[in-house]
């Protein structure tokens, strides 16, 4: 009985090895491909984020160069791992999109770098006819 209590609370505060050993055993026991799975897998993931940035645009009505940079990021890869498991590779386009990755990537730095939303705002404000300087933040900033 301790080692079920003990394996209920590790799964409990790891939730992540939990999901993943449900995902493992359904695609095992459905006799589908693994790799179909993950395909699959990073399909479902370009979708959550594409609806995330079109849900961000509505609620904010700006749109975040970072999800848009993942949303291509993560669509590259699923074409990588289509390319790598076909039995008639192709190593040029293989190592052609793996550059367009990194590049990708120093993109997402850069504009995550140099986002307006990281810059903070100083101001002089006076009260009672002392000077006092407070820093400032978009409040939509601070989700990032």
């Amino acid at each position: 009985m301790k080692a079920i209590e003990k394996i209920k609370e590790y799964f409990s505060s790891n939730f992540e090895v939990l999901a993943a050993t449900i995902i493992f055993t359904l695609v095992y026991f459905s006799g589908k491909e693994f790799y179909k799975a993950i395909i699959l897998m990073l399909e479902f993931i370009v979708i959550m984020e594409v609806v995330k940035m079109i849900s961000d645009f509505i609620k904010k009505e700006t749109l975040r160069l970072r999800f848009i940079i993942d949303i291509f990021i993560i669509f590259l890869i699923r074409d990588v791992i289509i390319l790598t498991t076909n039995k008639d590779r192709d190593y040029f386009d293989i190592a052609f999109l793996l550059a367009v990755i990194f590049i990708f990537f120093i993109f997402r730095i850069l504009a995550i770098k140099f986002s307006p939303g990281t810059v903070k705002v100083s101001k002089d404000i006076y009260e009672n006819g002392k000077s006092k300087k407070v820093v400032t933040t978009r409040e939509s900033d601070l989700d990032e």
